[in-house]
């Protein structure tokens, strides 16, 4: 997902999944490698509107917890066939539509 003026920021993104599937072809029978790309993860224990917790499918705004549980299960020997993987972590954001006026969300410009 990009918004205006972030091109860097999406590019940079984006190297990071290519990076990691080029680096587990490299790396094969030594090592696995995989990524993780999280979306929105509150590191301030704020409040959030209703709103905003509609834009995840699991309705909450995740937490850092939520990546470390990600980096514990790729760690583990539970992921052992798992390898060049992008793992997205942001509670279905990127999956579900959400225009103005959907879910109590409304853009201003």
């Amino acid at each position: 997902m990009s918004q205006a003026d972030t091109e860097s920021y999406t590019a940079a993104k984006g190297a990071i999944s290519s990076l990691t599937h080029a680096m587990a072809v490299t790396l094969r029978g030594k090592a696995r490698v995989n990524s993780i790309s999280p979306g929105w993860i509150d590191t301030t224990n704020s409040e959030f509107s209703s709103a905003d917790k509609l834009q995840h499918l699991v309705n909450r705004v995740g937490v850092p917890k939520d990546i470390v549980n990600a980096v514990m299960f790729l760690c583990s020997e539970k992921s052992s066939f798992i390898t060049g993987q992008d793992i997205v972590v942001d509670g279905g954001m990127t999956k579900q539509m959400i225009y103005h006026d959907d879910c109590d969300w409304y853009y201003n410009k």
